[in-house]
């Protein structure tokens, strides 16, 4: 029994674009103060959407468009019931879980007439023509679809964003001090709405990835829990762009490897190996405990009508 290192390091980075796409979106959010457990719920409607317009449109990058408008959709639900209405946050990321549950089960049945294995036209690779052709490092690093150096672009330009500029700043105070923010003229409102309604559109693009690239059909449910893994990730990664991503890596392997153990033919339960990456998540919190310190602010709701509250 072999392992070839490069397949599996290919295998892990993929099975870690879907799960690094939601926790940078639960990031963008939560750095503003705003709790954002609606992940599973922005993945699934970003794979349905995605799926369903590829279905019906043929082209793939229609399908990625239609998830990210889809996905800032549910990002603005979120936003209007937690920063408008003042709706407990825990609350409302749990509803727009089970309703994206749900709808998105009720609508696949319809769009692709209840079959759960309809193949949809997806995004190849990217070749990168003479560095694709170095040996072991070109497949590992240059022979990648398009939503993995995506992923990596995002990545540095959060770090740059957040901690370079002054809108990364503002975010980064309203998250902390709204109030204090407020009292220097920021709009605490419009950057909460403007993070989470950015969270959305992240998240929706995994749940596309998940969809054009790796399974090319949707099936209900087809997120699998990655929403909860991704919030875990997030806070083993202590809300830091590079840290988050590295975690979701962490996890991407862990699934591989369970992949592999199952198709090496150990004689050990399956449920058990699809355990492991929860088990990883769990421990990894647990390892974390009383370490990884939220934004000050987060799940407070702000009202400039009664600052008292916060």
């Amino acid at each position: 029994m072999t392992i070839d290192y490069s397949d599996y390091f290919i295998a892990s980075v993929h099975l870690a674009v879907p799960l690094a796409f939601a926790a940078l979106g639960g990031m963008y959010s939560e750095r503003s103060g705003v709790l954002n457990i609606a992940l599973e719920g922005m993945l699934l409607t970003g794979a349905f959407t995605s799926a369903a317009a590829t279905f019906y449109t043929g082209n793939p990058w229609l399908g990625v468009l239609c998830a990210l408008i889809a996905g800032g959709l549910v990002g603005l639900l979120h936003a209007f019931l937690c920063v408008t209405l003042y709706v407990n946050q825990l609350v409302s990321g749990l509803a727009i879980n089970l309703v994206a549950t749900g709808l998105t089960s009720f609508l696949a049945r319809l769009v692709f007439n209840g079959s759960s294995s309809q193949r949809l036209p997806g995004i190849e690779p990217m070749v990168i023509p003479g560095l694709a052709n170095i040996p072991i490092l070109g497949a590992m690093l240059f022979r990648h679809d398009v939503f993995v150096y995506l992923l990596i672009t995002l990545v540095a330009f959060s770090i740059y964003f957040l901690f370079r500029t002054s809108f990364g700043l503002t975010l980064r105070a309203v998250g902390e001090y709204p109030e204090a923010t407020a009292t220097a003229g920021v709009s605490v409102s419009k950057v909460r709405y403007s993070a989470v309604v950015l969270s959305g559109c992240l998240v929706s693009l995994g749940g596309a990835d998940l969809t054009l690239v790796q399974i090319k059909f949707f099936t209900e449910g087809m997120s699998a829990g990655k929403g909860f893994i991704a919030i875990a990730a997030l806070i083993f990664g202590r809300w830091h762009p590079l840290g988050t991503t590295l975690a979701c890596f962490l996890f991407g392997a862990t699934e591989a490897l369970q992949l592999r153990i199952q198709a090496f033919g150990a004689n050990i339960p399956y449920q058990f190996l699809a355990m492991l990456p929860y088990l990883v998540a769990l421990f990894a919190l647990l390892g974390l405990s009383g370490k990884s310190i939220p934004p000050h602010g987060l799940s407070v709701p702000y009202s400039p009508e009664n600052r008292q509250d916060n």
